[in-house]
């Protein structure tokens, strides 16, 4: 017997292959977007226990990014606090206009652990003083109308300690000369004060830069004696 192309066999058997992606199609339907019990779920208000968290395959940021420190810029800020000279050609001006506070800090805790030495409690009270000397400093400029934020003035005080960190190790080699000693606290504060009076004490102070240059220049004097214990 000759088969029938069109014999309810064949037919039976090509519906067969052709309804074999139909049934993938609806099985895919079944985990898409609006299958049965998704949509009785999200009628009833309880669409929320569906929800699939799609961030998981994302990678993490780095710690530091997270952080928000960039280590480049810190040690640029530390390099222009330390060579104030203007004929270097440093962009002094990002430490007052681009303010972070991780480096600051840093600075901070580096001069008050130098500092621990005989004198532990001495550190807690120089992280007060970094805080509101910063925020006397700050008052301070806003009232002789200077337009400085107070994390511009907190980074800038802190970043110049760094000047009194370095002078600190020569003050203990030439501890026992009074007078050369004497030289190179002077020194350190001008230095310090020095840095960061010319980042703070803008033109738009004119004749009232002294009254702002004499608080730094004593906030730094104050931050010295806490170091040498006077």
């Amino acid at each position: 017997q000759t088969n029938n192309p069109h014999s309810p066999e064949i037919i039976n058997n090509l519906s067969g292959t052709i309804s074999a992606p139909d049934v993938k199609l609806n099985m895919a339907s079944e985990g898409g977007r609006d299958p049965y019990a998704t949509t009785f779920l999200r009628q009833r208000g309880y669409g929320w226990l569906l929800e699939v968290e799609e961030d998981d395959n994302e990678e993490s940021k780095p710690l530091l990014e997270e952080l928000d420190i960039d280590l480049k810029d810190i040690y640029y800020k530390v390099r222009c606090v330390l060579m104030p000279m203007p004929s270097l050609g440093y962009n002094r001006q990002v430490v007052r206009d681009n303010p972070d506070f991780w480096g600051p800090l840093a600075v901070v805790l580096l001069f008050s652990m130098i500092s621990i030495y005989g004198q532990f409690r001495v550190v807690s009270w120089i992280i007060t003083i970094w805080i509101f000397g910063s925020l006397t400093i700050f008052l301070l400029a806003r009232v002789l109308g200077g337009e400085v934020s107070y994390g511009q003035v907190l980074g800038v005080i802190g970043y110049s300690l760094l000047p009194l960190i370095v002078i600190t190790p020569l003050l203990l080699v030439i501890g026992g000369f009074e007078v050369v000693s004497t030289l190179a606290k002077l020194f350190g504060v001008f230095w310090a004060a020095y840095s960061a009076a010319s980042l703070l004490v803008g033109d738009e102070f004119k004749t009232k830069k002294p009254l702002l240059i004499y608080p730094i220049f004593l906030l730094y004097i104050y931050f010295l004696s806490l170091y040498t214990g006077v």
